[in-house]
């Protein structure tokens, strides 16, 4: 489900109704994404222990999300479904367009977890960053981004699933509610704003 402004939804919809039911619309046809804000700045550490800054990928399009190496429950969804989409994405992964995948974990997620958990999902290290930090750091991140992050008794964590996508010019342009989303959405959504660039 995506969270955007009222105006984009009904533009959206009127657009979808126009055209026959099996015929999407073209990239060249969809309506711009709404600007939302600039997205929250952070400084963590990627899986290979380098320092990394969401200012470090201006000029990319960059999808956050949050996860965690032991979740059983969605993260297994989201992140394979990433993965599909990262392939599909072809040259502009990497180059164009980034993943960063937060997590929400970060005493038992070290930078060698989080290497190994990339690796076991085929995460292409050109344009994927799984990215950890001091937990008081990682808090203030998740609360900015809009995600609820908490510890359950069994030391899993309670966590808002939530995909954001920012512009090359680091302003949130979407933000995706769960993980069932459309992966060709999303890809879409991601191509259409590198092509903004």
């Amino acid at each position: 489900m995506r969270i955007a402004l009222v105006l984009a939804l009904v533009v959206l919809a009127s657009l979808m109704l126009a055209q026959p039911h099996d015929a999407p619309l073209s990239a060249a046809q969809q309506p711009p994404l709404p600007r939302i804000a600039p997205a929250p700045d952070f400084t963590l550490t990627s899986q290979d222990g380098a320092t990394v800054r969401l200012a470090d990928f201006r000029g990319k399009v960059v999808a956050v999300t949050f996860i965690f190496t032991r979740c059983t429950q969605t993260c297994p969804v989201l992140t394979p479904m990433m993965s599909f989409v990262q392939d599909r994405l072809g040259t502009d992964f990497g180059a164009k367009i980034a993943f960063v995948s937060i997590t929400v974990d970060p005493e038992r997620d070290t930078p060698e977890v989080l290497k190994q958990y990339a690796q076991a999902f085929g995460a292409d290290p050109a344009g994927w960053s799984f990215l950890t930090g001091d937990p008081a750091v990682i808090q203030q991140v998740t609360r900015r981004y809009g995600v609820y992050a908490a510890k359950t008794e069994n030391g899993d964590v309670d966590h808002t699933f939530l995909t954001s996508i920012i512009d090359a010019k680091g302003v949130l342009r979407v933000q995706y509610l769960g993980v069932r989303f459309d992966p060709e959405e999303f890809r879409r959504d991601l191509l259409s704003l590198a092509k903004e660039q």
